[in-house]
């Protein structure tokens, strides 16, 4: 794998999402608790389930209850 994003914040997906990028890939965690030590399970799961996905380029939303994947680039 290249390069991914592992972030909290929301201005990641939208730059991807407006500039039309096909990288970085980016891992997004979304929840009302994201401490480390509580999302560290669901992450690591998602990596190995999308792991082909992250390669390619995408944006991976993860949440406690579902995983999302958006190929890059977004919006096209």
């Amino acid at each position: 794998m290249g390069h991914a994003v592992f972030t909290h914040d929301l201005d990641f997906g939208t730059a991807l999402a407006l500039t039309h990028a096909g990288g970085p890939s980016v891992i997004q965690v979304r929840g009302q608790n994201v401490l480390p030590e509580h999302m560290i399970s669901l992450a690591a799961g998602a990596m190995r389930q999308h792991e082909a996905a992250l390669e390619a380029g995408a944006l991976v939303v993860v949440e406690e209850s579902k995983c999302r994947v958006r190929v890059l680039p977004l919006g096209s």
